[in-house]
C-alpha cells in the first residue's frame, strides 16, 4: 500500500513537470534547471550582474543559475559551491565544500584574490516532508548567507538569496536590514505559485 501512494505520487509529480512551461523551456534552451528563470527574472529586475562581476553561486547543484551567469560574465569570474558534486561548466570553478566551515571561507577569498560583487544562493535544505521544519532550515542557511556576505562581499556588493515565507521570516529580514542599505524581497514568475519561496536582494554593505 505504501508502495502504492510512493508510485502515485511520483506520478502526479511528472505530470505537474510535464505541464510546467518553466520545465520545459528549460528543457528546451538547455539549461540544467528550471530555476535558472529566477535568475534571469531577478536580474532583469534588479540589474546586478554584468560582463566584468565577480560571482559566487552558493549552493549550485545542478548548475543552473552559473549556467546564466556565464552567458553574462566574460571579463569577471565566477566560482560555484555545493556539498554535491556538480557537472563541470565552461569558465566556472566548482568547488565542493560547505560554506558553514572556515576553511570554505579561505577557499573562496583566495580564488578571487579580492571582496566580491555579487553572491548568489538558491540554496534550499534536503526536504523532511514537513513543510515547517524545511521552511526554517532553509530560512537557517539564508542567515549563515547573509553572514558570509558580510565578510566577503564589497561594499557595494550585491546579495541574491532564496527564503521561504515562516515564521523565521522577520529574523532574516532584520539581519539583512541590519548589514544592508537596501533590502528588497520578490517572487519570479517562475516560482511554482503553491511554493512559499521568495527572494531576498541586498545591497550596499552599512559600515559596521
Amino acid at each position: 500500500m505504501k508502495k502504492s501512494k510512493r508510485v502515485k505520487k511520483s506520478n502526479s509529480w511528472r505530470v505537474k513537470q510535464q505541464r510546467d512551461q518553466f520545465f520545459k523551456k528549460s528543457k528546451t534552451l538547455g539549461y540544467r534547471s528550471r530555476a535558472s528563470f529566477k535568475l534571469i527574472e531577478l536580474n532583469k529586475k534588479f540589474k546586478f550582474i554584468n560582463n566584468n562581476t565577480n560571482l559566487l553561486d552558493i549552493g549550485s547543484y545542478p548548475g543552473g543559475w552559473s549556467q546564466v551567469a556565464t552567458q553574462i560574465i566574460n571579463k569577471g569570474r565566477i566560482m560555484a559551491i555545493d556539498i554535491k558534486n556538480m557537472d563541470p561548466i565552461k569558465n566556472v570553478k566548482f568547488l565542493r565544500g560547505d560554506i558553514l566551515k572556515d576553511s570554505t571561507e579561505d577557499k573562496i577569498m583566495n580564488y578571487f584574490n579580492a571582496k566580491l560583487d555579487v553572491i548568489i544562493s538558491d540554496m534550499a535544505a534536503d526536504t523532511t516532508g514537513n513543510k515547517s521544519l524545511d521552511s526554517i532550515r532553509t530560512n537557517q542557511l539564508c542567515l549563515e548567507v547573509i553572514t558570509l556576505a558580510k565578510n566577503i562581499l564589497k561594499p557595494k556588493g550585491v546579495l541574491v538569496s532564496k527564503l521561504f515565507m515562516g515564521e523565521d521570516f522577520i529574523e532574516v529580514k532584520n539581519l539583512a536590514k541590519s548589514l544592508f542599505r537596501q533590502v528588497n524581497f520578490f517572487k519570479p514568475e517562475s516560482s511554482r505559485k503553491e511554493s512559499k519561496e521568495t527572494y531576498l536582494h541586498c545591497e550596499f554593505l552599512k559600515s559596521l
